[in-house]
């Protein structure tokens, strides 16, 4: 599960880790488990409990 992408559902946003998320200072290879807890959603600004991972 760590290299799956994981997708926000309001507003349709895929965290890929291998692309992480520069602009929020996420480094490409970032596993989910490793992003803050305080990290959010870059498109809709949601939190990382409302993600659901892409099987």
């Amino acid at each position: 599960m760590e290299n799956k992408k994981w997708l926000c559902p309001p507003c349709d946003y895929i965290y890929d880790p291998e692309i992480g998320d520069p602009d929020g200072d996420i480094a490409p290879g970032t596993k989910w488990k490793d992003i803050p807890d305080d990290w959010i959603c870059p498109i809709c600004g949601l939190g990382k409990d409302v993600f659901t991972v892409i099987e």
